[in-house]
């Protein structure tokens, strides 16, 4: 799929996924380095410290993944005002293959066909970001204070998982890849960059 951005003709690369599980859940409840309280007096958190205070006097040195794991089996629905839009969803674990490609650091877009649904960038390599960020999900970020871009993409990668491509577009300058990706964001209006906007 060859792109014309700003008078200048890009050949993205192919690279494909490998998908392990697609059913994981509960990973918020995983969290367990932190208690309660000490959760509650981040800056993320405060505006919650007094009504669970009030609700909860006696959970607070509880670990916070578990306190929040028993909240949703009692269908309390505070548990969701720790975590980000997309922290409660059901995730997959995804790779790509460590080569002298992915390596490289550059943009990288999500496609369904020749719909572009999700742009972004690395100044790292593409496997780490990859691999380490919407491949597998880390407790960490489904909360507030955690990386939200990547529990928005991995769920939405796993429903297509049979028909979503990786293409990466190799940058050497760091400045190049910031702006081919607001080039190609301009561009495309990616559904999964609109929507995580939005719930920003």
């Amino acid at each position: 799929m060859e792109i014309l951005v700003q008078g200048r003709r890009l050949e993205p690369i192919a690279v494909p996924m490998s998908f392990g599980r697609c059913d994981i859940d509960n990973v918020f409840a995983e969290k367990n380095n932190k208690t309660l309280a000490e959760t509650l007096s981040g800056r993320r958190y405060t505006k919650l410290s007094e009504e669970i205070r009030c609700h909860y006097p006696g959970s607070l040195d509880d670990r916070l993944g578990r306190f929040l794991q028993r909240l949703k089996m009692g269908n309390d629905s505070l548990y969701l005002r720790f975590l980000n839009q997309d922290g409660d969803s059901t995730f997959c674990d995804f790779s790509i293959e460590r080569t002298d490609l992915t390596k490289r650091k550059g943009v990288y877009y999500f496609a369904i066909a020749d719909e572009v649904k999700y742009v972004g960038k690395t100044h790292e390599s593409f496997v780490w970001r990859i691999n380490q960020g919407y491949g597998h999900i880390s407790p960490k970020n489904c909360y507030l204070d955690g990386q939200s871009t990547n529990c928005h993409v991995n769920p939405r990668v796993a429903k297509s998982r049979t028909i979503v491509s990786l293409f990466v577009c190799p940058i050497d300058s760091d400045s190049g890849i910031d702006r081919l990706e607001r080039d190609l964001i301009d561009l495309y209006q990616p559904e999964w960059n609109k929507r995580l906007k939005n719930n920003r």
